[in-house]
């Protein structure tokens, strides 16, 4: 819940990959934290080109999360995804054992209310 808009849904979309990154700070008089590499690139594409209340991945964090087990994963089908080609995608649905309610996806924006980049 939104504390000053209580009957407005939170409009959050997660892109998720796995792979490696290089990380350090960057600038002198206002330093910053940063993530760099094709990883963190495809995570971003996997957040925008996804839709609101729902987890976006990649096929190689969804093979990681099978390889853990006890994730439900849905496939998406395959996308294009800009600058990486056609890529298979999933949606993570859920968690063995993980009974919290997840958001009702009634309530998330329509696919023509998303702005894609």
């Amino acid at each position: 819940v939104i504390r000053h808009m209580p009957e407005t849904q939170l409009q959050l979309r997660i892109g998720l990959h796995s792979g490696p990154a290089v990380a350090g700070v960057v600038g002198l008089k206002m330093p910053r934290y940063c993530l760099f590499g094709d990883t963190v690139n495809t995570a971003s594409r996997m957040e925008s080109g996804g839709f609101a209340l729902r987890i976006h991945m990649s096929n190689t964090c969804a093979d990681n999360l099978h390889k853990l087990g006890g994730y439900k994963l849905e496939s998406r089908g395959k996308i294009e995804v800009k600058g990486k080609g056609i890529m298979e995608t999933f949606w993570l649905v859920g968690r063995d054992g993980f009974t919290k309610a997840l958001p009702d996806l009634n309530r998330a924006a329509s696919k023509d209310d998303h702005e894609f980049k």
